[in-house]
């Protein structure tokens, strides 16, 4: 598959709204252009801007991207964060944006909640890209939350910091950051951190405490019954899966359900067995791709 050739010039910026939907108030970005909506869902602890360098990619194409609830300037609101409340977000907004034949594009938790809304509002999209979406086997939902094994160290993570540069400049040579596209890990830290309210410098933008509940319900939203309800074009990338009873202990292995795309009317699966986890940040060219021939599919 080659690359997409053209990009969006440096100068071009999203505009930024507000919108109050389901009881929150959520960031959204949106790039000007033409043909279906593209809407983009980020990962736990992420942001709507690490989709930049992939939207660049994707010129001429309306693309918008969310902070999800706890997530960038949108509200953060106390715990519980049950995927289901992110999932009802999103179908809230697509409803809000009056999205038709929208092709959505989501990495991990934004893999699970645009699944949950498209099997909600199936005539909203029109095709979907699943990049390494947190969707487990239908056995691993069967006793409810457990949370992730390994993922305690969450709720420590590093919160205050003296800008984004001292960031990038901690991250860069460490895993999983030092197999990233420079560009989106400079958007992942300087869009990923807010001022302090209380004086100089900045926090994370996604609290370690939100981000934590946030692993602790990651098998607690089951969306076989969406799944169920989607028969339009559904495109699976994966990385290699972690070995049998070690998921949650690398976050560079794969959290899919190898098996997910046969539970999809029309799916594809591709397994990218020299990626990490984190497939957008280390290839936005690849996922431009993808999208782009996902968008073809749809006008099909």
């Amino acid at each position: 598959m080659s690359a997409v050739p053209r990009a969006r010039p440096d100068g071009e910026h999203p505009r930024a709204f507000l919108y109050r939907v389901n009881g929150v108030e959520l960031a959204v970005y949106e790039w000007a252009g033409d043909g279906p909506a593209l809407l983009f869902a980020h990962a736990t602890g992420f942001h709507a801007r690490c989709w930049d360098q992939v939207i660049r990619l994707l010129p001429g194409r309306r693309a918008i991207a969310v902070d999800l609830r706890g997530h960038g300037r949108s509200e953060k609101p106390a715990p519980p964060y049950r995927w289901s409340l992110v999932g009802d977000d999103v179908v809230a907004l697509v409803r809000s944006l009056d999205l038709r034949g929208a092709v959505g594009v989501g990495h991990s938790m934004g893999g699970h909640s645009l699944t949950y809304a498209a099997g909600r509002e199936p005539p909203r999209f029109g095709a979907l890209l699943l990049v390494d979406p947190v969707i487990r086997e239908r056995a691993a939902y069967a006793q409810g939350p457990r949370g992730v094994p390994g993922s305690s160290f969450v709720s420590r993570r590093r919160n205050e910091w003296s800008s984004a540069a001292e960031m990038v400049e901690r991250f860069a040579g460490r895993e999983p950051f030092r197999r990233w596209q420079p560009r989106v890990l400079r958007d992942y830290c300087e869009f990923g951190l807010r001022a302090r309210p209380d004086g100089p410098g900045f926090m994370l933008a996604c609290p370690p405490e939100i981000e934590a509940d946030l692993y602790a319900h990651a098998e607690g939203t089951d969306v076989s019954e969406e799944i169920a309800r989607i028969a339009f074009p559904v495109r699976i990338l994966r990385a290699s899966p972690a070995p049998p009873g070690e998921f949650g202990r690398s976050f560079n292995a794969s959290p899919t359900d190898p098996e997910l795309a046969s539970r999809f009317a029309h799916a594809e699966d591709v397994l990218l067995p020299k990626a990490t986890h984190f497939i957008p940040m280390e290839s936005p060219d690849l996922v431009a791709t993808h999208v782009e021939t996902l968008i073809g599919a749809t006008a099909g």
